[in-house]
């Protein structure tokens, strides 16, 4: 694993905001960390990214104890905050500059990283602007060059949407499947699902300071067992029954027209049944299985 946690405690005054937090995140990974407001989620990102010391426990990053070696982790981490600052005065290469030499970039080497930067972002042609001149959604890329001019392995973001257009939302989603293509491996804090749904692998919940849960989306839809929906053009009177005589479903509810159930197995097995229903000349419209969204999973973590 690329990241492992294990009872990570943190406490401010008279308040526990992680709990024995453990987990584990893969390489090549884009980590959904998902909870309430003040559920932990900033706390956690800033002890990930050594700008916190937490009061028990332990955090590796590619091999290197988080704790031991902070500036050490500097180097293969970029963190993003939800309330980040740029400077205003300086142009947009002159930010760039000041965090490559802050990072540990030779002179020499500021230029190259600079340019190379500042393409992913699709910035280039705003270098010689001040960050005062730019859109949020500009800043906000302005702000993630900085995060990763150093070219870290680990890219740690805190509400990075925050505040963004609709436009703008859907761009930041593109470039971290793009930084994710390249290699990194993305964290990324936010409470709005459909924003992370858009580009993200896996899910980590947070409450009260406690992991609730850890999944990965591919694997949950993945998964022999699904969800199903079945849509007839009109409805029939005995639908229950004839569901209910099917052996591989389970957890059946019909609705009028509509039924959903769950049934157990793959493709070959989804065939037969759908063959049986068209033999009992049910007038089937749509057949389907209904991936499991990140909304779905959460909300499934609130009845458990």
């Amino acid at each position: 694993m690329l990241i492992t946690v294990e009872n990570l405690i943190f406490e401010y005054t008279g308040f526990r905001a992680l709990n024995n937090v453990s987990f584990a995140i893969p390489p090549g990974s884009i980590t959904a960390l998902v909870g309430p407001n003040g559920a932990g989620k900033t706390t956690l990102l800033r002890c990930l990214s050594a700008l916190e010391q937490p009061l028990n426990g332990s955090i590796s990053i590619d091999n290197i104890d988080v704790l031991d070696q902070p500036r050490l982790c500097h180097r293969k981490v970029g963190y993003l905050s939800d309330f980040f600052g740029l400077y205003d005065k300086l142009t947009v290469r002159q930010c760039l500059h000041f965090v490559a030499r802050a990072q540990g970039i030779e002179p020499e080497d500021c230029p190259k990283a600079i340019a190379l930067v500042s393409k992913r972002l699709n910035i280039s042609d705003r270098l010689e602007q001040t960050p005062a001149q730019l859109s949020r959604g500009l800043r906000q890329r302005v702000a993630i060059a900085q995060a990763i001019i150093h070219q870290p392995k680990v890219v740690l973001l805190d509400e990075p949407a925050s505040g963004l257009d609709p436009e703008a939302r859907h761009s930041l989603a593109e470039l971290f499947l793009e930084l994710q293509r390249q290699g990194m491996t993305l964290i990324v804090s936010s409470h709005i699902l459909a924003e992370l749904e858009a580009y993200s692998s896996d899910m980590l919940i947070i409450r009260e300071g406690k992991i609730v849960e850890q999944i990965s989306i591919q694997q949950h839809n993945a998964a022999p067992r699904k969800p199903f929906k079945l849509t007839l053009a009109e409805p029939v009177a005995n639908l229950a029954e004839i569901l209910a005589g099917i052996a591989q479903l389970s957890d059946i509810s019909v609705d009028n027209a509509q039924a959903f159930f769950h049934l157990d197995g793959e493709a070959t097995v989804q065939h037969q049944i759908l063959k049986k229903l068209l033999e009992q000349n049910l007038p089937v419209c749509e057949f389907s299985p209904q991936a499991t969204n990140f909304q779905d999973v959460y909300l499934s973590t609130l009845k458990s």
